[in-house]
Protein backbone atom coordinates (compact mmCIF):
# COMPACT_ATOMS: atom_id res chain seq x y z
CA UNK A 1 0.00 0.00 0.00
CA UNK A 2 2.87 2.37 0.85
CA UNK A 3 4.46 1.69 -2.52
CA UNK A 4 1.26 2.68 -4.29
CA UNK A 5 0.97 5.86 -2.24
CA UNK A 6 4.57 6.76 -2.97
CA UNK A 7 4.03 6.17 -6.69
CA UNK A 8 0.94 8.37 -6.72
CA UNK A 9 2.76 11.11 -4.83
CA UNK A 10 5.71 10.89 -7.21
CA UNK A 11 3.38 11.13 -10.21
CA UNK A 12 1.68 14.20 -8.73
CA UNK A 13 5.01 15.87 -8.11
CA UNK A 14 6.16 15.00 -11.61
CA UNK A 15 3.03 16.53 -13.09
CA UNK A 16 3.52 19.73 -11.13
CA UNK A 17 7.15 19.93 -12.16
CA UNK A 18 6.66 19.20 -15.83
CA UNK A 19 3.41 20.84 -16.90
CA UNK A 20 5.01 23.88 -18.50
CA UNK A 21 7.93 21.85 -19.83
CA UNK A 22 5.71 19.47 -21.80
CA UNK A 23 3.93 22.43 -23.37
CA UNK A 24 7.03 23.90 -24.98
CA UNK A 25 9.30 20.89 -25.39
CA UNK A 26 11.78 21.99 -22.75
CA UNK A 27 14.41 19.55 -21.51
CA UNK A 28 13.63 18.42 -17.96
CA UNK A 29 16.71 17.78 -15.84
CA UNK A 30 17.04 16.00 -12.50
CA UNK A 31 20.39 16.77 -10.92
CA UNK A 32 22.55 16.09 -7.88
CA UNK A 33 24.62 19.14 -8.83
CA UNK A 34 23.70 22.50 -7.34
CA UNK A 35 21.63 24.45 -9.92
CA UNK A 36 24.01 27.44 -9.75
CA UNK A 37 26.85 25.20 -10.96
CA UNK A 38 25.04 24.08 -14.12
CA UNK A 39 23.08 27.27 -14.86
CA UNK A 40 25.77 28.96 -17.03
CA UNK A 41 26.08 26.00 -19.40
CA UNK A 42 22.29 25.48 -19.57
CA UNK A 43 21.80 29.18 -20.32
CA UNK A 44 24.31 28.86 -23.16
CA UNK A 45 22.39 25.87 -24.52
CA UNK A 46 19.13 27.83 -24.53
CA UNK A 47 20.80 30.83 -26.15
CA UNK A 48 22.20 28.66 -28.95
CA UNK A 49 19.21 26.39 -29.59
CA UNK A 50 16.18 28.24 -28.24
CA UNK A 51 15.31 25.14 -26.20
CA UNK A 52 14.48 25.86 -22.57
CA UNK A 53 15.51 23.72 -19.63
CA UNK A 54 13.68 22.93 -16.38
CA UNK A 55 15.87 21.86 -13.45
CA UNK A 56 14.94 19.89 -10.35
CA UNK A 57 17.72 19.61 -7.75
CA UNK A 58 17.74 16.64 -5.38
CA UNK A 59 20.30 16.09 -2.64
CA UNK A 60 19.38 12.39 -2.35
CA UNK A 61 17.01 9.77 -3.66
CA UNK A 62 17.16 10.71 -7.34
CA UNK A 63 17.23 7.11 -8.53
CA UNK A 64 14.36 6.07 -6.27
CA UNK A 65 12.26 9.02 -7.39
CA UNK A 66 12.65 8.24 -11.08
CA UNK A 67 11.88 4.57 -10.43
CA UNK A 68 8.70 5.53 -8.57
CA UNK A 69 7.62 7.86 -11.38
CA UNK A 70 8.07 5.06 -13.90
CA UNK A 71 6.86 5.73 -17.44
CA UNK A 72 5.19 8.93 -16.24
CA UNK A 73 8.52 10.49 -15.24
CA UNK A 74 9.09 13.92 -16.81
CA UNK A 75 12.89 13.66 -16.57
CA UNK A 76 14.79 13.77 -19.85
CA UNK A 77 18.39 14.14 -18.69
CA UNK A 78 20.08 13.17 -15.43
CA UNK A 79 23.11 15.23 -14.41
CA UNK A 80 25.31 14.16 -11.54
CA UNK A 81 28.85 13.71 -10.29
CA UNK A 82 31.04 10.70 -9.66
CA UNK A 83 31.31 7.40 -11.48
CA UNK A 84 29.59 5.67 -8.55
CA UNK A 85 26.40 7.71 -8.95
CA UNK A 86 26.39 7.34 -12.73
CA UNK A 87 26.85 3.59 -12.38
CA UNK A 88 24.09 3.49 -9.77
CA UNK A 89 21.71 5.28 -12.15
CA UNK A 90 22.43 2.73 -14.87
CA UNK A 91 22.02 -0.20 -12.48
CA UNK A 92 18.73 1.25 -11.25
CA UNK A 93 17.38 1.00 -14.79
CA UNK A 94 16.56 4.72 -15.11
CA UNK A 95 18.84 5.46 -18.09
CA UNK A 96 18.84 4.42 -21.74
CA UNK A 97 21.67 3.78 -24.15
CA UNK A 98 22.64 6.56 -26.53
CA UNK A 99 24.99 5.72 -29.39
CA UNK A 100 25.56 9.15 -30.86
CA UNK A 101 28.41 9.86 -33.27
CA UNK A 102 28.66 13.51 -32.25
CA UNK A 103 28.97 12.72 -28.54
CA UNK A 104 31.29 9.75 -29.05
CA UNK A 105 33.62 11.85 -31.20
CA UNK A 106 33.95 14.51 -28.50
CA UNK A 107 34.23 12.39 -25.34
CA UNK A 108 37.12 9.88 -24.98
CA UNK A 109 36.10 6.27 -24.44
CA UNK A 110 37.49 6.13 -20.89
CA UNK A 111 35.03 8.86 -19.85
CA UNK A 112 31.84 7.25 -21.13
CA UNK A 113 29.90 4.07 -20.53
CA UNK A 114 30.80 1.36 -23.07
CA UNK A 115 27.07 0.80 -23.63
CA UNK A 116 26.26 4.52 -23.88
CA UNK A 117 24.31 4.91 -20.63
CA UNK A 118 26.36 7.85 -19.30
CA UNK A 119 28.87 10.43 -20.54
CA UNK A 120 31.56 12.37 -18.68
CA UNK A 121 31.41 16.14 -19.08
CA UNK A 122 34.15 17.45 -16.79
CA UNK A 123 36.79 15.76 -14.70
CA UNK A 124 38.39 16.44 -11.36
CA UNK A 125 41.46 14.91 -9.74
CA UNK A 126 41.58 13.30 -6.30
CA UNK A 127 44.67 14.97 -4.90
CA UNK A 128 46.57 15.71 -1.71
CA UNK A 129 45.99 18.97 0.10
CA UNK A 130 49.28 19.77 1.85
CA UNK A 131 50.17 22.43 4.38
CA UNK A 132 52.24 25.19 2.83
CA UNK A 133 54.04 25.65 6.15
CA UNK A 134 54.68 22.09 7.26
CA UNK A 135 54.96 19.87 4.17
CA UNK A 136 58.02 20.13 1.94
CA UNK A 137 57.47 16.96 -0.11
CA UNK A 138 56.00 17.80 -3.50
CA UNK A 139 56.20 14.44 -5.29
CA UNK A 140 54.03 12.14 -3.21
CA UNK A 141 52.36 8.99 -4.55
CA UNK A 142 49.07 7.47 -3.41
CA UNK A 143 51.10 4.68 -1.80
CA UNK A 144 53.02 7.30 0.24
CA UNK A 145 49.82 8.22 2.10
CA UNK A 146 50.16 4.92 4.00
CA UNK A 147 53.79 5.63 4.99
CA UNK A 148 54.14 5.70 8.82
CA UNK A 149 55.94 9.06 8.49
CA UNK A 150 52.46 10.59 8.19
CA UNK A 151 51.10 8.94 11.35
CA UNK A 152 48.61 11.28 13.00
CA UNK A 153 48.90 13.81 10.17
CA UNK A 154 46.30 12.65 7.62
CA UNK A 155 42.70 13.91 7.44
CA UNK A 156 39.91 12.76 5.14
CA UNK A 157 36.16 12.54 4.76
CA UNK A 158 34.33 9.23 5.20
CA UNK A 159 35.84 6.30 3.38
CA UNK A 160 32.31 5.37 2.30
CA UNK A 161 31.82 8.64 0.44
CA UNK A 162 31.62 8.18 -3.32
CA UNK A 163 34.79 10.20 -3.96
CA UNK A 164 36.91 8.01 -1.69
CA UNK A 165 35.24 4.81 -2.83
CA UNK A 166 36.17 5.70 -6.41
CA UNK A 167 39.80 6.25 -5.37
CA UNK A 168 39.92 2.95 -3.49
CA UNK A 169 38.27 1.27 -6.49
CA UNK A 170 41.05 2.68 -8.68
CA UNK A 171 43.60 1.29 -6.23
CA UNK A 172 41.96 -2.14 -6.53
CA UNK A 173 42.16 -1.91 -10.32
CA UNK A 174 45.85 -0.96 -10.18
CA UNK A 175 47.08 -3.11 -7.30
CA UNK A 176 44.53 -5.84 -6.72
CA UNK A 177 42.26 -6.14 -3.64
CA UNK A 178 44.88 -7.45 -1.21
CA UNK A 179 47.34 -4.60 -1.69
CA UNK A 180 44.51 -2.09 -1.80
CA UNK A 181 43.29 -3.30 1.59
CA UNK A 182 46.80 -3.03 3.03
CA UNK A 183 46.89 0.54 1.76
CA UNK A 184 43.56 1.46 3.36
CA UNK A 185 44.82 -0.07 6.60
CA UNK A 186 47.81 2.26 6.33
CA UNK A 187 45.54 5.24 5.78
CA UNK A 188 43.64 4.39 8.95
CA UNK A 189 46.88 4.14 10.92
CA UNK A 190 47.91 7.61 9.77
CA UNK A 191 44.64 9.39 10.54
CA UNK A 192 44.85 12.39 12.82
CA UNK A 193 41.13 12.20 13.60
CA UNK A 194 38.00 10.27 12.72
CA UNK A 195 36.95 10.84 9.09
CA UNK A 196 34.30 13.54 9.01
CA UNK A 197 32.88 16.39 6.93
CA UNK A 198 33.45 17.20 3.28
CA UNK A 199 36.65 17.96 1.41
CA UNK A 200 36.74 21.66 2.29
CA UNK A 201 36.79 21.09 6.08
CA UNK A 202 39.89 18.90 5.57
CA UNK A 203 41.68 21.99 4.29
CA UNK A 204 40.32 23.80 7.35
CA UNK A 205 41.89 21.14 9.56
CA UNK A 206 45.23 21.74 7.85
CA UNK A 207 44.85 25.49 8.38
CA UNK A 208 44.20 24.94 12.10
CA UNK A 209 47.15 22.57 12.46
CA UNK A 210 45.04 19.49 13.17
CA UNK A 211 46.67 17.64 10.27
CA UNK A 212 49.32 18.26 7.62
CA UNK A 213 47.87 16.45 4.59
CA UNK A 214 44.40 15.50 3.39
CA UNK A 215 42.59 13.92 0.46
CA UNK A 216 40.41 16.24 -1.60
CA UNK A 217 39.14 17.09 -5.06
CA UNK A 218 40.87 19.77 -7.10
CA UNK A 219 37.80 21.91 -7.78
CA UNK A 220 37.18 22.59 -4.09
CA UNK A 221 40.47 24.48 -3.99
CA UNK A 222 39.21 26.90 -6.63
CA UNK A 223 35.88 27.26 -4.85
CA UNK A 224 37.61 28.00 -1.55
CA UNK A 225 40.13 30.48 -2.90
CA UNK A 226 37.41 32.50 -4.63
CA UNK A 227 34.79 32.31 -1.87
CA UNK A 228 33.98 35.95 -1.07
CA UNK A 229 31.02 34.99 1.11
CA UNK A 230 33.06 32.83 3.50
CA UNK A 231 36.44 34.48 4.27
CA UNK A 232 37.49 31.51 6.39
CA UNK A 233 37.34 29.26 3.32
CA UNK A 234 39.66 31.62 1.45
CA UNK A 235 42.11 31.20 4.33
CA UNK A 236 41.75 27.42 4.13
CA UNK A 237 42.31 27.35 0.38
CA UNK A 238 45.33 29.63 0.57
CA UNK A 239 46.89 27.58 3.38
CA UNK A 240 47.38 24.52 1.19
CA UNK A 241 49.33 23.39 -1.84
CA UNK A 242 47.88 20.93 -4.31
CA UNK A 243 49.98 17.81 -4.84
CA UNK A 244 49.06 15.43 -7.67
CA UNK A 245 49.76 11.93 -6.29
CA UNK A 246 50.25 9.11 -8.74
CA UNK A 247 50.00 5.37 -9.12
CA UNK A 248 52.95 3.39 -10.49
CA UNK A 249 52.03 4.45 -14.01
CA UNK A 250 52.81 8.06 -13.08
CA UNK A 251 49.20 9.15 -13.43
CA UNK A 252 46.63 10.71 -11.07
CA UNK A 253 43.15 9.34 -10.37
CA UNK A 254 40.34 11.40 -11.87
CA UNK A 255 36.58 11.30 -11.53
CA UNK A 256 33.87 13.04 -13.53
CA UNK A 257 30.66 14.98 -13.60
CA UNK A 258 28.36 13.48 -16.17
CA UNK A 259 24.99 13.18 -17.83
CA UNK A 260 22.69 10.37 -18.89
CA UNK A 261 19.63 10.14 -21.11
CA UNK A 262 16.65 9.15 -18.94
CA UNK A 263 14.96 5.86 -19.78
CA UNK A 264 11.53 7.35 -20.50
CA UNK A 265 12.60 10.81 -21.68
CA UNK A 266 9.41 12.46 -23.02
CA UNK A 267 11.42 15.09 -24.92
CA UNK A 268 14.06 12.69 -26.22
CA UNK A 269 15.12 14.62 -29.35
CA UNK A 270 15.75 17.82 -27.40
CA UNK A 271 17.42 15.83 -24.62
CA UNK A 272 19.88 14.39 -27.15
CA UNK A 273 20.54 17.92 -28.42
CA UNK A 274 21.41 18.96 -24.87
CA UNK A 275 23.82 16.05 -24.39
CA UNK A 276 25.43 16.84 -27.74
CA UNK A 277 25.83 20.46 -26.65
CA UNK A 278 27.28 19.46 -23.27
CA UNK A 279 29.91 17.41 -25.13
CA UNK A 280 30.89 20.36 -27.34
CA UNK A 281 34.03 22.47 -26.95
CA UNK A 282 32.00 25.55 -26.03
CA UNK A 283 30.00 23.87 -23.28
CA UNK A 284 32.98 21.98 -21.87
CA UNK A 285 34.89 25.24 -21.53
CA UNK A 286 32.01 27.05 -19.82
CA UNK A 287 31.23 24.16 -17.48
CA UNK A 288 34.84 23.53 -16.50
CA UNK A 289 35.70 27.19 -15.93
CA UNK A 290 32.59 27.81 -13.85
CA UNK A 291 33.30 24.88 -11.53
CA UNK A 292 37.14 24.86 -11.54
CA UNK A 293 37.20 21.45 -13.23
CA UNK A 294 38.96 20.02 -16.29
CA UNK A 295 37.26 19.46 -19.66
CA UNK A 296 37.18 15.77 -20.59
CA UNK A 297 37.87 16.56 -24.22
CA UNK A 298 41.60 16.45 -25.07
CA UNK A 299 43.14 19.75 -26.11
CA UNK A 300 40.82 22.02 -24.14
CA UNK A 301 42.47 24.16 -21.48
CA UNK A 302 41.28 24.48 -17.88
CA UNK A 303 40.90 27.88 -16.24
CA UNK A 304 43.90 29.91 -15.06
CA UNK A 305 42.97 29.07 -11.46
CA UNK A 306 43.06 25.35 -12.21
CA UNK A 307 46.35 25.71 -14.09
CA UNK A 308 47.83 27.29 -10.97
CA UNK A 309 47.37 24.00 -9.10
CA UNK A 310 50.07 22.36 -11.22
CA UNK A 311 50.25 19.80 -14.01
CA UNK A 312 47.67 17.01 -14.12
CA UNK A 313 48.65 13.77 -15.80
CA UNK A 314 45.27 12.06 -15.70
CA UNK A 315 44.98 8.30 -15.33
CA UNK A 316 43.54 6.67 -18.44
CA UNK A 317 42.03 3.78 -16.48
CA UNK A 318 38.47 3.27 -17.67
CA UNK A 319 35.92 4.76 -15.29
CA UNK A 320 33.64 1.84 -16.10
CA UNK A 321 36.30 -0.47 -14.65
CA UNK A 322 36.65 1.73 -11.58
CA UNK A 323 32.88 1.59 -11.10
CA UNK A 324 32.95 -2.19 -11.23
CA UNK A 325 35.09 -2.32 -8.05
CA UNK A 326 32.84 -0.08 -5.96
CA UNK A 327 31.33 -2.91 -3.86
CA UNK A 328 34.79 -4.34 -3.11
CA UNK A 329 36.01 -0.90 -2.07
CA UNK A 330 33.08 -0.41 0.29
CA UNK A 331 33.69 -3.82 1.87
CA UNK A 332 37.37 -2.96 2.42
CA UNK A 333 36.43 0.28 4.18
CA UNK A 334 34.16 -1.67 6.51
CA UNK A 335 36.63 -4.49 7.18
CA UNK A 336 39.41 -2.06 8.02
CA UNK A 337 36.98 0.09 10.07
CA UNK A 338 38.42 3.17 8.39
CA UNK A 339 35.57 5.40 9.47
CA UNK A 340 36.12 4.54 13.13
CA UNK A 341 39.22 6.68 13.02
CA UNK A 342 42.77 6.02 14.24
CA UNK A 343 43.34 3.16 16.64
CA UNK A 344 44.50 4.09 20.10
Amino acid sequence: MNVKMNSVAAFALAALFSGAAYADGAVNIYTYRQPDLIKPVLDAFTAETGIKTEVLFLDKGLEERVQAEGTNSPVDVIMTVDISRLTKAKEAGITQALNDEVVNAEIPAEYRDPEGHWFGLTKRARVIYASKDRVTDTALTYADLADPKWKGKLCMRSGQHDYNLALISAAIAHWGPEKAEEWVTGLKANLGRKPDGGDRPQAGAIFSGECDIALGNTYYVGLMRTNEKEPKEKEWGNAINVIFPTFENGKTHVNISGAALAKNAPNRDNAVKLIQFLASDKAQQIYAETNYEYPVEPGLEPSEMVKSFGELNADTLSLAEIGSHRKEASEIVDRVALDDGPSS
